[in-house]
């Protein structure tokens, strides 16, 4: 996944909200996004753990997840059983196989169980925001290096307007120093701040990175373990470093019983992130982050 990767990206997601506009113009996507009802609000558990299933047929780097979308609706729901925060879609069509419709289907069995459906993509456009609240999705992923200070700024403007919370992704500690400077003007309400510690030049997961990054993140947010996190130990490792939150896609989808995992994960890391609470207080350290309203 490397800048070349994320360019590539960023240009087919252009061409698709261009294709998305002709087809129905911006006026009318707003129009259906304000149309539906509220999406249920992120489950976070102050002082504690969550999770962030996802559902991705595909990765870049690790091939075919799964054959199909199959029974989705049953998929999210056990997820949502398992004590999902909320449960991440991937919607980019080209390398990761997903589709809007996942994200419809996904927002639609979830709603009722007062989950929040987060859509995954590499977005590029205000339009996509309300392209995502029109599917029914409660969140979204903004990758931040690939957006100008603007563009991100408009769209997590677009996203509150439209009563969506946004998972802001850093790399490296450049990305976070964004983070810190974009929540210092536009606040920290329904953001946060997360790890992804694929590397860009190899598509290698390099675990590490989480631990290393997580002291640097803004503490008044939400923080995120992105990739890199399959069994309870890791959980455990993220809940000892800080994160309030895992994202966990390909462990679920490849697990033979992935309410079990999840709840694995959700119990260690829950083990892990009282620990780190207790050494805060200890030395003094400050209290949890607030959740996104």
């Amino acid at each position: 996944m490397s800048r070349d990767f994320l360019a590539q990206m960023a240009a087919s997601s252009r061409t698709r909200a261009q294709a998305a506009r002709a087809a129905c113009p911006p006026e009318e996507m707003l129009r259906r996004a304000r149309a539906q009802s509220p999406a249920p609000p992120l489950r976070l558990t102050p002082g504690g753990f969550g999770l962030i299933a996802e559902v991705k047929l595909r990765s870049p780097a690790a091939g075919s997840l799964a054959e199909s979308a199959g029974d989705l609706g049953a998929r999210v729901a056990t997820y949502a059983a398992a004590g999902a925060a909320a449960v991440s879609i991937l919607t980019e069509p080209e390398r990761f196989d997903g589709s809007l419709e996942h994200l419809r289907s996904a927002a639609a069995g979830l709603t009722p169980l007062g989950v929040p459906a987060m859509r995954k993509d590499f977005l590029v456009d205000p339009y996509q925001v309300a392209e995502a609240r029109a599917a029914g999705a409660g969140g979204l992923l903004l990758i931040v290096r690939m957006l100008q200070d603007t563009e991100l700024e408009a769209m997590i403007a677009h996203a509150r307007e439209l009563g969506l919370f946004a998972l802001l992704e850093a790399f490296d500690e450049t990305d976070i120093e964004r983070l810190h400077r974009l929540t210092a003007r536009v606040g920290g309400e329904g953001l946060l701040a997360g790890v992804n510690c694929r590397d860009l030049s190899t598509l290698a997961v390099v675990p590490e990175r989480l631990e290393a990054l997580a002291p640097l993140l803004p503490r008044a947010l939400p923080r995120v373990a992105e990739s890199g996190v399959t069994s309870a130990e890791d959980a455990r490792r993220m809940g000892r470093a800080g994160y309030d939150l895992v994202l966990v896609g390909s462990a679920l989808m490849r697990a033979p019983d992935p309410p079990a995992l999840a709840a694995d994960l959700l119990r260690a890391g829950r083990e892990g992130r009282r620990h780190s609470l207790g050494q805060d207080a200890r030395d003094g350290g400050a209290a949890g982050p607030s959740g996104p309203k």
